[in-house]
């Protein structure tokens, strides 16, 4: 995974917002500081606004970069995330970044990239698909859902779904989408997986990898109060390289993390 050198505070302005999907909202941010040295991958820390509540940054993948200026997908779920959703354009917010690793995705050891997602783990992968396009990679997304409300497919291309209610696409999981997948047109490809979601798709989706001896990383989530390290607030479990369990900040060591260190 590709580490984030140089890290900048910044006060940016609201350029634009625009509702993407069920309470989930796309937001630009003109931050050229951040904007010249993000990775795919990366992820912001937002003090929604000047007051102290909420007193925390609120960490957000970076969706998407547009010449000066950087996206984040945001899912209205609490006070911060809703007050950034409703913020105005002309909106001034502290934006700490680029925070974390990103991808991999310049080695030589596969030619087909799988976009994996499910729900709001969709918010890295557009600015992932656009790397990936100028390094000439094959890709594809297979994006996962409960319902054809909860899939999030705006701006992306060769996009295949699930939902588990069967509304839209393939009935049933992502992980079952994968599995139809690369049962098919890519299974004599050398391919890489790269996913986002909840907590536990990711552990099927790696489990998954592992099984087939597919390569696969995978961004995380969690509570991450600063994003350098300092507040101990994103520990998360996972496997070191001899396999026995570790907890490490995931500020520091991810968000992006290879598959095999899920605990599954």
């Amino acid at each position: 995974m590709s580490q984030t050198s140089t890290i900048s505070d910044v006060r940016a302005v609201i350029t634009r917002s625009r509702t993407v999907g069920k309470d989930v909202s796309v937001i630009s941010l003109e931050c050229p500081e951040i904007a010249g040295k993000a990775l795919p991958g990366n992820f912001v820390n937002i003090k929604v606004n000047d007051s102290d509540q909420p007193l925390l940054r609120r960490p957000f993948c970076i969706h998407n970069v547009e010449e000066t200026r950087i996206e984040i997908m945001v899912k209205s779920v609490g006070c911060g995330s809703s007050m950034l959703c409703n913020a105005p354009v002309g909106t001034r917010v502290l934006v700490l970044g680029p925070l974390g690793n990103a991808f991999t995705i310049d080695t030589p050891d596969y030619r087909t990239a799988l976009l994996v997602s499910g729900g709001i783990g969709a918010a890295p992968m557009l600015f992932l698909e656009k790397r990936l396009a100028v390094l000439g990679r094959n890709f594809s997304h297979c994006i996962g859902g409960r319902s054809k409300a909860d899939l999030l497919t705006y701006r992306l291309s060769n996009c295949s779904v699930a939902t588990e209610d069967g509304s839209e696409g393939l009935k049933g999981t992502v992980l079952d989408l994968l599995r139809t997948r690369l049962s098919s047109s890519v299974q004599d490809e050398n391919v890489k997986v790269f996913a986002c979601g909840p907590n536990a798709m990711l552990k099927a989706v790696a489990g998954f990898c592992s099984e087939h001896s597919i390569s696969c990383e995978a961004s995380l989530e969690s509570v991450m109060g600063c994003g350098i390290g300092i507040c101990y607030g994103c520990l998360v479990e996972l496997n070191n390289a001899d396999g026995e369990k570790e907890t490490v900040l995931l500020c520091k060591e991810g968000p992006v993390v290879d598959g095999k260190r899920l605990v599954l």
